[in-house]
């Protein structure tokens, strides 16, 4: 979800201020994505360039006080939003999975302890959706855009627990199948010492 997008959203139904923005953006999203004031007027001020967004004029006092008038959608603005709501988010267009690259990485890397980077992990996210099941249970009836959130979090975090646990198991088998040169049959290093040492069991 692209900001821009959000304050689209937040502005299809009446104008707002931009204090007004980021407190919906906030309760829409249960604060899983906060938002800080500057984010929020420098996204207006890039969607009133590109004509999605226009200032209304404020009469004399109904500014915000600061001296910002209310940012209404125009009819392009609708027609981006329409066109956000109905186009599917691909897993392209998310941001690269930071955990299967760091696994990736730790792999790759001599000297990491890879299965334990994949328990801490585990544990972590164990107590992430622990908190976010809490969460849940004590969250106000019929707060659907709220539950929407968390639920989605929640099956995420479900999902990366199975993932992990297909990591370690992954591993656990690369563990113990002897690795050998495809094309030769060579022993790799870790296997020579085994060998030498059954050649001269046999003499």
């Amino acid at each position: 979800m692209s900001i821009k997008h959000g304050l689209l959203a937040l502005l299809r139904a009446e104008p707002k201020y931009g204090y007004q923005l980021r407190g919906e953006f906030e309760t829409a999203t249960g604060s899983t994505w906060p938002l800080n004031i500057g984010q929020v007027y420098t996204t207006l001020t890039r969607l009133e360039r590109d004509g999605l967004v226009q200032p209304v004029v404020a009469e004399a006092g109904q500014d915000d006080g600061d001296g910002r008038s209310r940012y209404a959608i125009t009819e392009a603005g609708r027609a981006e939003l329409a066109g956000w709501f109905t186009t599917p988010v691909t897993r392209e267009s998310r941001p690269r999975d930071e955990l299967a690259i760091k696994l990736a990485l730790a792999l790759a890397v001599p000297g990491v302890d890879v299965p334990a980077v994949v328990q801490l992990q585990r544990s972590s996210t164990m107590r992430s959706m622990q908190e976010l099941t809490r969460l849940k249970r004590n969250s106000r009836d019929g707060d659907i855009s709220w539950l929407l959130v968390l639920e989605s979090m929640i099956f995420s975090a479900e999902a990366e627990i199975r993932w992990l646990d297909h990591c370690e198991a992954m591993l656990s088998r690369a563990r113990r199948t002897p690795s050998t040169d495809s094309t030769s049959g060579t022993a790799t290093p870790a296997e020579q010492p085994d060998r030498t040492h059954q050649a001269e069991a046999k003499r």
